[in-house]
């Protein structure tokens, strides 16, 4: 079985190698079936578009990349393709993770098990994508950051559903982490309902939804992290932001925050605002404090 597994995916980075640059490439997380998956569509089956540096620039970073939408929908366009495409440009590979959503009928441990995975696919495959495995981050917007602050504070933990194959072997721990307006606490007031009940369930009670309030989380092995908010954001508000802020601060994690005045929920990158659009620029100046930005 594992033997099989292997093969599957050497063909698979076989396929990713042969790609041309910031052309994506379809992978399946589990190629022989997601773990508690109800059945065979993308929906069911998570996997990451890869989106592979040119070799002439790619610093040998990789970004795991989680749009958002309330654990409902994803945002695979501005908070996942732009996203990829903006750390192409940078010399960083991307992996825009689709997974699996509440909507669907799916709830947590699924999206952890599913954000692992991306991240142990990643760096279990390090060499063949060009990567470093000591530089692999997660991002994350919105739902998507919320699931990015669980990839960057539960990593030590082992959903039910694992595999024990030879890719769960693997660390799941990021790098880095890149908070874009994340939803962070599910049991308070500045709690988006929406992410909530998608993600826990119909359902869902206090007591788990204080163990998933990313704040409560945070420990002294919590990667470095950036965090972009916008006080005006009603959908997410910043309280949010500022509590994962906090939290870093408090066990000594080397933390950025920029909180812009103005600015609605779901920007992405925001390339069509004068001043929003200059956030990135933040965090390539942070990247580079970090080493993943390489000759960029």
């Amino acid at each position: 079985m594992k033997t099989a597994l292997v093969g599957v995916w050497l063909g698979c980075v076989a396929v990713v190698m042969a790609a041309e640059a910031a052309e994506p490439v379809k992978v399946r997380l589990w190629p022989e079936g997601a773990p508690g998956a109800r059945g065979n569509a993308d929906s069911d089956q998570p996997f990451v578009e890869v989106w592979q540096a040119d070799t002439a620039t790619a610093s040998g970073a990789a970004f795991v990349v989680c749009p958002g939408g309330g654990y409902g929908g994803l945002a695979v366009d501005h908070e996942g393709k732009q996203v990829a495409e903006w750390c192409n440009d940078r010399g960083i590979t991307a992996f825009v993770l689709h997974y699996r959503l509440g909507s669907k009928g799916y709830h947590y441990p699924t999206q952890v098990l599913d954000v692992q995975r991306a991240l142990r696919l990643a760096r279990a495959n390090a060499v063949a994508y060009g990567v470093d495995p000591e530089r692999i981050g997660i991002w994350g917007f919105s739902a998507g950051g919320h699931l990015a602050s669980m990839a960057a504070t539960l990593f030590e933990e082992r959903p039910s559903g694992h595999t024990d194959d030879a890719i769960d072997k693997v660390s799941a721990r990021p790098a880095l982490a890149v908070l874009g307006y994340p939803v962070i606490s599910l049991n308070s007031a500045a709690t988006h309902r929406g992410s909530r009940k998608n993600l826990l369930g119909p359902d869902g009670d206090d007591a788990l939804a204080e163990r998933l309030s990313t704040d409560t989380r945070v420990t002294a092995n919590t990667p470095p992290t950036f965090i972009f908010q916008t006080d005006a954001d009603a959908g997410v508000p910043a309280e949010n932001a500022v509590a994962f802020y906090l939290a870093c601060r408090r066990h000594k994690v080397p933390v950025e925050l920029h909180v812009y005045e103005q600015g609605r929920h779901g920007v992405g990158l925001a390339k069509d605002d004068p001043v929003l659009s200059t956030w990135p620029d933040r965090l390539r100046d942070w990247l580079r404090l970090h080493g993943f930005m390489g000759k960029q």
